[in-house]
């Protein structure tokens, strides 16, 4: 597995993977490990990558990950909108509070034609807001992992190779 990274440290050059995925991260996700560790964990963002491996053993050499990370919503929008002129073959997408308000970010899902999976670290629905149950992304997303916190987001991964793939 390769990956590409814009929060710190200079990216890899990988060899050619087939199969490209942008793991794509909304609002305050950045603090992954340090924010509400009671409700998100002690594992931050960089942890995915091993995750990944882990998940898909020889698989993951197949796989490109690249990372971005954003608080406003219409830099989502303007990555996404890369992504697909990039060719990026699916997202992994935790919005955080922006899959519950975000209608733009969700109409940007709906028409870029690549594969979505949401990724939500603590289990959205057993959470006491209210709001944190509805997702203006799920009508438009391939899937939904909720709770897993971040193997969420290797399953995610390994959800998308299989797609691509046809294999289990």
């Amino acid at each position: 597995m390769t990956q590409d990274d814009n929060c710190g440290g200079a990216a890899q050059q990988p060899p050619e993977a087939p199969y490209s995925i942008l793991v794509l991260n909304g609002p305050n996700l950045a603090h992954t490990g340090l924010r509400c560790p009671e409700i998100y964990g002690r594992r931050t963002l960089s942890d995915i990558p091993s995750l990944v491996e882990t998940l898909l053993g020889e698989r993951s050499a197949q796989v490109r990950l690249l990372f971005f990370q954003s608080n406003c919503e219409g830099e989502l929008i303007n990555r996404l909108e890369a992504a697909r002129n990039e060719g990026i073959r699916g997202v992994v997408l935790n919005a955080g509070a922006y899959t519950h308000t975000g209608l733009a970010l969700a109409d940007c899902v709906q028409w870029i034609g690549i594969p979505v999976v949401e990724v939500h670290i603590s289990n959205v629905f057993a959470r006491k807001e209210t709001i944190r149950r509805h997702s203006f992304l799920a009508p438009h997303s391939v899937g939904m992992i909720a709770g897993f916190g971040l193997m969420g987001y290797a399953l995610a991964v390994q959800a998308l190779y299989t797609r691509f793939t046809g294999s289990d």
